[in-house]
């Protein structure tokens, strides 16, 4: 039961983590109606500033936020303002394109921060890394659930901001109907800049968040796509609530299968859910919830 309990406990942490992953990349696909493939590398890009803070200036890597954050949203927002909007405004082209050209970024971004960092593995070792404390013989991380927790607040946070603003009702109305936003005088250009940089900002907190306790190369933002990915399929295309079970769900298979079946297959485990959700419930969670 011990054994059980502490790999619930970490694939709930981790599971917090991989929400706010999943709800940058839902905010855009709901919004622009692509998959974003480049989310994993600017969460990358994120690290690597939270690198550069702690060793070059003594940041720790959750202050770091105030840097990290800011600075993907304005990525973000460029590379949708000036690669992705102009691609929406020709009718012609597929939205397959859209997504190429962010698979291209994704490659643009990795080769630069091979360029400068080359691809030798780092890493943020900080006082608390290895710390944990315990609550009925079950251990938890200190790093892990200090970043569970302010996902958390990160997540509360947009759903404040998604249904009491002005602005967060905008990208709400876009999601739902672009053309009917269009008529109540929704702006759409600016709202996909906007939300294209928000996505880029919570996955930039979710790569700074798990400095502390992950490693960092040039081509881990390939695999954080995928999980990405596999987040937005099985919270359902566009569902912010569905991001988080998502998130979640990904994060106890993972879990569960690294302790119950081996550490090789906890991606294998993830992938095979991700499947059968797309055999059994196709709309994925978002069948279930309605934000």
């Amino acid at each position: 039961m011990e054994v059980f309990l502490q790999t619930l406990v970490a694939g709930i942490l981790k599971g917090g983590l991989y929400s706010l992953i999943g709800m940058g990349m839902t905010l855009i696909m709901g919004v622009m109606g692509i998959i974003n493939l480049a989310h994993g590398q600017l969460m990358m890009v994120a690290m690597y500033l939270t690198y550069v803070c702690f060793h070059y200036l003594g940041i720790d890597p959750y202050v770091a936020l105030v840097v990290s954050m800011p600075c993907l949203f304005v990525l973000g927002a460029v590379i949708q303002k000036y690669a992705l909007n102009p691609l929406m405004a020709v009718e012609s082209i597929l939205p397959e394109n859209q997504v190429l050209m962010t698979v291209g970024i994704g490659m643009v971004l990795t080769e630069i921060a091979r360029f400068i960092f080359s691809s030798n593995y780092r890493s943020v070792t900080t006082t608390y890394s290895g710390s944990a404390f315990f609550v009925g013989g079950v251990s938890f991380s200190v790093a892990l659930t200090v970043a569970f927790l302010v996902a958390v607040a990160f997540t509360l946070f947009m759903f404040w901001f998604l249904v009491r603003t002005d602005l967060g009702r905008s990208i709400r109305a876009t999601a739902q109907d672009r053309d009917a936003a269009l008529l109540m005088g929704v702006n759409s250009k600016r709202i996909t800049i906007v939300t294209f940089g928000i996505g880029s900002a919570l996955v930039a907190a979710a790569g700074t968040l798990l400095m502390p306790v992950y490693y960092l190369f040039p081509d881990i933002g390939g695999p954080f796509t995928r999980k990405a990915f596999v987040i937005t399929i099985l919270g359902g295309l566009g569902s912010t609530v569905g991001a988080i079970f998502g998130g979640l769900t990904l994060g106890l298979a993972e879990s569960f299968g690294a302790t119950y079946i081996g550490m090789a297959f906890d991606d294998m485990i993830g992938l095979l859910i991700f499947i059968l959700v797309l055999l059994f419930l196709p709309g994925g969670f978002k069948r279930l919830t309605k934000v």
